[in-house]
């Protein structure tokens, strides 16, 4: 019986972590984007590279934010599957704290726990760094997103974004390059990007 166990156990271990990036611990406290103006965050932002996970299976990735209220973003991802199909899915960003405005709060369903969102770097008009941590017990599930304005990212810009991340212990060979080719990503540019109200 214990036999089962532990296989199972080991099973389950490695078809989450093949879904996403788990690791031992407790997530790290890393600094944020001081001064951080969610106004001038709102706009469009292009997925350039991101840890693996088990909820984002599309290309050509993008997110568009904009004010809903005080403190409260609304979000719009989309990506392109493989199939030539288009993903959407709408969600709130929500700053819980107001003296640390760059730790949001994401949320997509009612249904599951909002999610944090940590802006560790930006400087609005090129780049974003995003951080997620959540604790687990023995173990910590973290996320990562690298965006920029546009669908590239010049390399130093990248490399120096990947040091911060190795400085709170991210394992940056696991982070994933996302396919933002204009002609492979052409249908996602065909249809526009609406948020509703």
């Amino acid at each position: 019986m214990k036999a089962m166990q532990v296989i199972s156990l080991t099973l389950l271990v490695v078809l989450v972590t093949s879904a996403q990036v788990l690791k031992s611990g407790k997530c790290p406290e890393p600094a944020v984007q001081a001064n951080f103006d969610a106004s001038k965050y709102l706009g469009k932002w292009y997925g350039i590279k991101r840890l693996q996970n088990s909820f984002q299976k599309s290309k050509c990735s993008t997110a568009l934010y904009s004010l809903k209220s005080y403190g409260v973003l609304r979000v719009l991802n989309r990506g392109l599957l493989d199939d030539g199909n288009i993903t959407s899915v709408v969600g709130t960003a929500t700053v819980k704290d107001p003296s640390e405005p760059a730790k949001l709060e994401v949320s997509f369903s009612q249904h599951s726990p909002p999610g944090p969102y940590w802006v560790l770097s930006t400087d609005y008009e090129g780049h974003s760094l995003v951080y997620s941590c959540k604790d687990n017990g023995l173990v910590s599930r973290e996320l990562v997103w690298i965006l920029s304005r546009g669908p590239t990212l010049p390399e130093e810009t990248l490399q120096e974004l990947e040091g911060i991340l190795s400085s709170i212990g991210v394992d940056v060979n696991k982070m994933l390059p996302n396919n933002q080719n204009e002609t492979y990503c052409s249908p996602m540019y065909e249809q526009a990007e609406t948020l509703p109200l």
